[in-house]
């Protein structure tokens, strides 16, 4: 769902998405959702504030749960301010090959296969895909080919799950039992 809003910028003339995020997951935990994402594209006319969005219980996310998350960010955003210029406020589902950005979600999502991009080259590589193996120390592990490769998560650029049937199943976390 999209909605275009206004507000004030931060200092310095970027937009803090530390702080929209902080201002937004406490309302969002209380109505038993959870921050996945918070991205700002664009300028000008095209600006879109995009907040991706799960449910706590991780039951399937519906149409009716990103109009309610909607109406709840937007009255949020109009108090906190945070971008100086309109942009459009979307509020979606991570979808079923979802993003990857905290450490917990390369833990939830040990045993799926992901595809990973990174900053800086681990073996001359910086793009990976493979078997989710979770965390090890500050590591992500991921199996390729049978083998452990372990991943700085600091220079995780991008991270997702990859589209198998393994993940389409009902008893994957997120899915709808």
């Amino acid at each position: 769902m999209r909605r275009e809003s206004e507000g004030d910028i931060h200092s310095e003339g970027r937009i803090d998405i530390a702080a929209i995020e902080a201002a937004i997951a406490p309302a969002m935990a209380a109505m038993g959702y959870r921050v996945v994402r918070v991205t700002f594209m664009g300028g000008g006319r095209r600006a879109t504030l995009q907040v991706m969005a799960e449910r706590i219980d991780e039951a399937a996310m519906g149409v009716e749960d990103c109009t309610r998350l909607s109406h709840a960010i937007s009255a949020l955003l109009d108090v906190a301010d945070p971008i100086a210029s309109s942009y459009l406020l979307e509020v979606s589902s991570p979808g079923i090959d979802r993003p990857l950005v905290r450490r917990e979600d390369f833990e939830r999502f040990a045993g799926f296969e992901a595809k990973i991009e990174l900053r800086e080259p681990v073996e001359g590589r910086r793009r990976f895909r493979g078997r989710l193996l979770g965390m090890a120390g500050e590591d992500v592990a991921l199996s390729i080919d049978g083998e452990t490769c372990r991943l700085p998560l600091a220079t995780v650029t991008r991270a997702k799950l990859v589209l198998t049937d393994e993940l389409l199943a009902p008893s994957a976390p997120g899915r709808a039992a």
